[in-house]
């Protein structure tokens, strides 16, 4: 068990915040996550965080994933004094983070995410998981499972996802399976590339347009500078920065801010 102090942190806002799907309510303050294959409980008590792991596990995984080392305080001293609206997505979603998520998954998520909602979403991850991933254990011997690979499911067809409830989402999911798999696309290759060239390459793969490479760029590859429109962001921005948001104002960390007001919106649907 690792216990941190950590400021500008709360896993029920990052856990609800439509970054990630693979989060599970336990109790008060207490959540599972499984990401990367493993399987991690978190309780939260102020800001003393618990994570049920050992101390290589949580250096190695965890920190980064959870982006513990960046001082959000500092971006939140970005906002401008008289951007009421920011002000107010700010305190509204102080514990927020960008998690750095494995890209696989996370561009699968974000195809499965078009004109979808978080709670749907959530329930075809589930399911995906459940039929196509690797059974995994945690300590305990409970056990779970890890998000299917791009070879698992570029071996099925779209009546074999029918289960799952994907849509016409799943046909885009095996093609883009079909592609990482094969090498088409090359995933390792993306990783090390900056932002315009990965959002780039994000769109030769079946399904990703402007919207989802702009999220996996923001949630996997933890390019903070992509900024994702999706129809909560642009009412935002026609009722509140009708000349534009300014992105000048914040270059290099936007996204942050878009996260700030994409959680915003949702608590005020």
């Amino acid at each position: 068990m690792i216990e941190r102090i950590i400021e500008d942190f709360d896993i029920g806002q990052i856990a609800r915040s439509g970054q990630c799907f693979r989060f599970r309510p336990l109790g008060e303050g207490r959540w599972s996550l499984i990401a990367y294959g493993r399987y991690l409980e978190l309780t939260q008590r102020g800001q003393t965080v618990c994570f049920d792991c050992d101390a290589d596990e949580f250096d190695t995984v965890w920190r980064p994933y959870f982006d513990l080392d960046a001082d959000y305080g500092r971006y939140k001293c970005a906002v401008g004094k008289r951007d009421r609206y920011l002000q107010g997505a700010v305190a509204a979603g102080w514990g927020l983070r960008i998690l750095r998520q494995e890209l696989w998954e996370t561009i699968v998520c974000f195809i499965i995410s078009q004109q979808n909602n978080i709670a749907r979403i959530t329930k075809c991850v589930e399911n995906l998981c459940l039929l196509f991933g690797e059974t995994c254990y945690n300590i305990e011997g409970q056990a779970y499972h890890a998000f299917p690979t791009a070879a698992r499911l570029a071996a099925c067809t779209a009546d074999d996802l029918a289960a799952v409830r994907l849509g016409y989402r799943a046909r885009y999911i095996v093609a883009a399976a079909q592609q990482v798999a094969s090498g088409e696309v090359d995933l390792d290759a993306i990783g090390r590339m900056r932002y315009p060239r990965a959002k780039a390459a994000l769109m030769q793969l079946t399904g990703v347009g402007v919207k989802v490479a702009e999220c996996i760029c923001l949630f996997a590859l933890h390019h903070t500078a992509a900024f994702p429109v999706d129809t909560h962001i642009r009412q935002m921005l026609d009722a509140h920065y009708p000349k534009g948001f300014p992105l000048s104002r914040y270059r290099g960390f936007a996204g942050v801010m878009q996260q700030y007001a994409f959680f915003y919106e949702l608590q005020t649907e």
